[in-house]
C-alpha cells in the first residue's frame, strides 16, 4: 500500500520511546491520529486500548486505513508483581487492535520483543519457536499469537533493546546510564553476562514505513545489525560522549541487581533479521552508527551543563 497524505494511520500507544518516533515517520506522509493514556505530548489524545468500546468507536470515526499498536506495559519489574495489568495492556489490548482491525479491514502493525525467547540459544531467527521466562515475555508472546490467529493481514516486528526517545522519553539502559553520569558517577557497574541487538527507533519507524507500504504482511525480527552485551554498550556510549577516560566501566555478573532487576531476563535476546535480508528489505543499521546518532542529543546536553 502507497502511504500518502491521503492515508489514515490511528497508532495506539504513541506516547513512549518507540511513538515519537513513529509519529514523527508517519505524520511526515499521512494523516495521524496518534493516541495514548499518557498525554505527554501535545499531538497526543486519550485512548486506552484495554477499553474496546473506546477503542472501536474512535477507530470507526477516524477511518483509518492502517491501525499501529505500540501501547505496552514494559517494565520487567512492574509486570512480575502486576500480571493482570500485564495481560490486559499487551495481550488484551492487542486482541482489541485485532478485533478493530478485523471489523474495520485494516491492515494491523503490532510491536514484540526479543523478550519472548529464553536465552538457551545465542542467536534467534524469525523461525525459533518462543520460550518466553517473564510475564512481560509471556504477553507479548500472547499478542503475537493473538494477532497470527486473528487477522492474517497484519506485521509483527520484533525489536530488541530499544535506544530512542531523548531524554524525556528514553527509559531504557542509555538514558539510565546518562543520568548515573549527570549525577557525578564516575564509575558505572554494568552487566556482560546479558546478550541482546540494540534496536534504534528512529532506524525501526523508517523500516516499518517502508515494509508497510511493500505489503508484505507477517511477522519479522527487526533489529539493529550487530550485537552487543549491555558492557558493550556503555563502553560504546562513553566513547560517543567523549567520556572514555573519565569514567570507568566496572563489569558486574547480573546477580549484582539482582534485588533492583528480579524479574527473569534471558541469558541471551540476539535476533537475526534472516527474513529481511532474505527479502532485500533490511533497513537497519549498524547499532555503532546508531548509538553515534543518538548520543549527539545526549552530548548536547552535557555540553549545556559544563
Amino acid at each position: 500500500m502507497k502511504l500518502t497524505k491521503n492515508t489514515r494511520v490511528m497508532i495506539l500507544g504513541c506516547g513512549g520511546m518507540l511513538g515519537q518516533a513513529v509519529y514523527e515517520r508517519f505524520n511526515k506522509a499521512c494523516t495521524v491520529l496518534a493516541t495514548d493514556i499518557d498525554l505527554n505530548s501535545p499531538w497526543l489524545e486519550h485512548l486506552d486500548v484495554r477499553d474496546w468500546q473506546q477503542l472501536y468507536e474512535r477507530a470507526r470515526k477516524f477511518k483509518p486505513g492502517l491501525l499501529i499498536n505500540l501501547a505496552a506495559l514494559t517494565d520487567l519489574e512492574y509486570c512480575e508483581q502486576h500480571p493482570d495489568e500485564a495481560y490486559l495492556t499487551n495481550g488484551l489490548g492487542q486482541e482489541n487492535a485485532c478485533l478493530a482491525a478485523l471489523k474495520l479491514d485494516l491492515p494491523l502493525v503490532y510491536i514484540s520483543t526479543a523478550g519472548i525467547f529464553d536465552g538457551a540459544a545465542e542467536f534467534y531467527t524469525d523461525f525459533d519457536q518462543p520460550n518466553p521466562l517473564s510475564v512481560y515475555g509471556k504477553s507479548k508472546y500472547y499478542g503475537e499469537q493473538v494477532t497470527q490467529r486473528m487477522w492474517p493481514t497484519s506485521f509483527i516486528f520484533r525489536a530488541g533493546w530499544m535506544m530512542g526517545g531523548g531524554l524525556l522519553k528514553d527509559k531504557k539502559f542509555i538514558n539510565k546510564i546518562f543520568k548515573q553520569i549527570v549525577a557525578g558517577a564516575t564509575t558505572l557497574h554494568v552487566v556482560d553476562d546479558k546478550l541482546g541487538t540494540p534496536t534504534y527507533t528512529v532506524d525501526f519507524a523508517a523500516s516499518m514505513f517502508r515494509i508497510v507500504e511493500s505489503g508484505f504482511y507477517g511477522l519479522y525480527n527487526m533489529v539493529c545489525s550487530g550485537n552487543a552485551s549491555r558492557h558493550d554498550v556503555a563502553v560504546e556510549f562513553l566513547r560517543c560522549l567523549g567520556l572514555e577516560k573519565q569514567v570507568e566501566v566496572k563489569v558486574v555478573a547480573s546477580d549484582f541487581f539482582k534485588k533492583e532487576y528480579f524479574a527473569p531476563r534471558p541469558d541471551s535476546e540476539q535476533l537475526v533479521d534472516l527474513k529481511l535480508i532474505s527479502r532485500k528489505m533490511m533497513y537497519m543499521r549498524d547499532w555503532k552508527e546508531c548509538l553515534k546518532e543518538y548520543s549527539a542529543v545526549f552530548k548536547a546536553e552535557l555540553d549545556l551543563r559544563r
